[in-house]
């Protein structure tokens, strides 16, 4: 090609502006260097794609048509349009634009666009604005002034600080603001700064529009133009006297802070310390500025990076713990200027500064707290201690009543028991007469001597109990209806319980005695009419449950609750309410024994009671008994039916206390059965190989030969022969843990003609 034809192919690739001819559909025909480094594309890559593909979307979709409308018009060149460009990559840009047309000899229309990447220009505009809101927002003050000391600019820093306004002072002289006897000097300092030398900030003294002079901070620089020509200066002042009142404020606010303050610079040394970090680690304050942090805490800080995130505000970083104020902080090691170590929690925040990030720790000396901790620890356990030293004395206690209960029961009974029947002999006999009359009050103070003895087996865990599944509602039902008639119409009573229920494994007519002994109490402790409420509920024990930390097994439980709106116990009388004997009732109208017994019982099903009462406002009961997996069974009523004679029936009757075994031996004649007495095992024996006998009825514990063992010897000597047992004191020799076997028929003393009857038919016409 020669070189009058490459010359203007020349000119257009070396254009400083992209340069791009295309097509009336759009094509591009030609593209110089420039167009393709603005576009990022491969040298060469633009010529023959469309136009439009250097249009980001929406736009590009609609930019075929807009060039379809401006070539069928008038076309006129269009100047400098601001658009957007899009880059090889995808990424876009914002350009400007300029077209041209022109129509070829073939009659082909060629649209040449121009572009200009103009964001170096906008920066720059931006920049220069930005600047001048800076300096317009600015708090210090800032003046220009023209190398003959003429002001140029007065920002509104500068109208708070010298008090003038920017049209009084534009113009004038910088000397209005420069005391007299400075001037020289601040010339001088001008001077240096016009030929260019270095100025560090001072401190000097300025004129205010009222005549005080201020004391400010000075920094003095040069005044440039577009072509970096001086032709001028630019001071800024601060009032260093507000600023150091208020670093005097500050500081006084940090040495007033109860933890230890630290400063920590990005470089890890210190340049702020207050005065409690001073007395924490024993270093006086010019010694810790500067110092490096972990010559002090030698485990370092926790990270600040995610305060940074943040945007540099100074909450205080979330560190090692978890759990409120604690979770910002962490614990550490310090170190004293004598070498002495101190256990320290620390928390830290960050503090953005013209100077850089300033790391903000707060220092805390925990050992006294460590030191309470510790105790408190201590005293726990003491605690803890203490009560299972009180459990196990309670325990003893109770083995040793049990004991005492156990040695008395027997005899005791024995003697109520022939003192029960002897006085129905006379009321029988002597019926309607004044003995008779006698006779039942000699048998109704037997029946509480008896009941007595019985609550004193309860509490100690020595009574017999016949356990079975029971529902729990039904037992609560059918006590309601008994307490209805006679808590009396002052005390309104409330049965709330939630169906279904599981069931429970107990003996009905204990839980019975639980809830009378309860109301029995409630109503006491109200004797002007309040309310008892009984409710029960499945609850889930787990080891955070009360009743777990008190000794119950985790699982499911059901809840019996037993509330009342009486006067309340204080906690002294609540601490000894289940000790048997004591009582708070006036002398000859309590036992002591009615929460004792409850208690006793409770804890023999396998569950817990606990007292929850103050005085005034009431008590409550709660009551857990472990769930069993077994369906309840129905309570059968007593059958009231008359009991049948013995017909004959030939009863062998084994009992030690001669009393005892001549009153029963009168009652079974009296009801038609044969009898056979012995005093003991071996007279027994001896009666049973002699005459055959229908039913043994023996005592359990009789010298030389307990009932268990006689009645094993004759069933297996004679595997017809039934047996009822008979005793006041059964447990250690017919019982497991208190728990009567199922195939062991006891009749309990002290009882009654009729019970003993009973007794015997029930044995009789049990199915074998």
């Amino acid at each position: 090609m020669e070189s009058g034809n490459e010359l203007p192919g020349l000119m257009i690739d070396t254009a400083p502006d992209a340069i791009i001819v295309s097509r009336s559909d759009g094509v591009i025909t030609v593209a110089n260097r420039r167009a393709h480094e603005m576009f990022s594309y491969p040298p060469g890559r633009l010529i023959g794609i469309s136009i439009d593909d250097l249009i980001p979307e929406p736009a590009r979709s609609k930019h075929a048509t807009l060039r379809a409308e401006y070539l069928a018009g008038e076309h006129p060149p269009l100047r400098r349009r601001p658009v957007r460009g899009r880059c090889y990559n995808g990424s876009t840009f914002p350009v400007e634009i300029s077209l041209a047309t022109v129509t070829a000899p073939d009659g082909e229309t060629y649209v040449t666009s121009i572009l200009r990447d103009d964001t170096v220009q906008r920066r720059a505009a931006a920049t220069l604005k930005l600047f001048a809101s800076i300096v317009q927002s600015s708090h210090d003050a800032i003046v220009t002034t023209a190398q003959d000391g003429r002001i140029l600019s007065w920002n509104p820093g500068a109208e708070l600080l010298y008090g003038y306004p920017a049209e009084e002072m534009i113009g004038a002289s910088i000397e209005k603001i420069i005391p007299p006897d400075r001037r020289g000097d601040e010339e001088q300092i001008r001077h240096l700064v016009r030929l260019g030398g270095r100025v560090d900030r001072y401190r000097c003294s300025r004129i205010t529009a009222s005549g005080r002079p201020v004391a400010v901070s000075m920094l003095i620089s040069p005044l440039l133009d577009e072509h970096d020509m001086l032709i001028g200066t630019t001071g800024t002042a601060r009032d260093v006297t507000e600023r150091e009142r208020a670093e005097a404020r500050v500081q006084a606010i940090l040495d007033a802070a109860p933890d230890a303050l630290l400063g920590v610079a990005e470089s890890g040394r210190m340049v702020l310390v207050n005065a409690e970090a001073e007395r924490l680690f024993g270093h006086p304050r010019h010694d810790l500025i500067h110092m490096s942090v972990d010559r002090l805490l030698p485990d370092g800080l926790p990270p600040v990076s995610a305060v940074l995130r943040t945007g540099g505000d100074s909450t205080p970083l979330d560190s090692e713990r978890t759990g409120g104020d604690e979770q910002r902080w962490a614990k550490r090691r310090a170190i004293r200027s004598d070498g002495a170590e101190l256990p320290v929690d620390i928390a830290v925040s960050a503090m953005y500064t013209d100077t850089g990030v300033i790391t903000v720790v707060a220092v805390r000396d925990i050992t006294e707290r460590l030191a309470v901790e510790a105790e408190r620890r201590r005293l726990r356990e003491e605690t803890d201690r203490q009560r299972l030293e009180a459990r196990m004395q309670q325990a003893q206690r109770l083995e040793s009543l049990g004991q005492l209960a156990g040695g008395i029961a027997h005899d005791f009974n024995n003697l109520l028991a022939v003192i029960v029947n002897y006085a129905a002999f006379i009321i029988e006999d002597v019926a309607g007469s004044p003995a008779a009359a006698d006779a039942e009050q000699i048998a109704r103070a037997a029946q509480r001597g008896s009941d007595l003895t019985h609550q004193l087996l309860a509490f100690a865990r020595r009574e017999v109990i016949r356990p079975r599944p029971l529902d729990l509602n039904a037992v609560v039902t059918e006590v309601q209806k008994m307490l209805e008639r006679s808590l009396g119409e002052h005390i309104k009573l409330t049965v709330r319980t939630t169906t279904p229920l599981p069931a429970v494994m107990a003996d009905p007519g204990q839980l019975e005695q639980v809830l009378v002994n309860l109301a029995v109490n409630a109503r006491d402790a109200m004797p002007t009419g309040g309310r008892l409420t009984i409710d029960t509920a499945e609850v889930q024990v787990d080891e955070e449950h009360s009743a777990a930390r008190a000794g119950l097994k985790p699982g499911s439980y059901l809840r019996l609750r037993v509330s009342d709106t009486g006067t309340g116990m204080p906690k002294e009388v609540i601490d000894k309410a289940f000790e048997p004997f004591f009582t708070t009732k006036p002398s000859g109208q309590g036992t002591g024994l009615g929460l004792a017994t409850v208690y006793g019982i409770i804890t023999q099903a396998g569950g817990t009671v606990q007292i929850y009462s103050e005085p005034g406002m009431g008590t409550t009961f709660i009551i857990l008994l472990p769930v069993t997996d077994m369906q309840a069974q129905e309570t059968n009523g007593e059958d009231s039916a008359d009991l049948m004679p013995g017909d004959g029936v030939t009863v062998l009757v084994a009992e030690d206390e001669d009393a005892l075994r001549e009153v029963t031996s009168r009652i079974l004649n009296r009801g038609g059965y044969t009898v056979l007495a012995a005093n003991g095992g071996e007279e027994a024996l001896r009666l049973a190989a002699e005459h055959p006998i229908d039913v043994l009825l023996t005592d359990v514990i009789m010298p030389g030969m307990l009932g268990k063992d006689l009645a094993d010897a004759i069933v297996t000597r004679y595997p017809r022969t039934k047996v009822l047992f008979m005793s006041g004191y059964a447990q250690p020799v017919l019982t497991d843990h208190g728990t009567l076997s199922a195939d062991v028929h006891l009749l309990e003393k002290p009882f009654t003609g009729a019970e003993l009857m009973r007794a015997l038919h029930d044995e009789l016409h049990a199915k074998p």
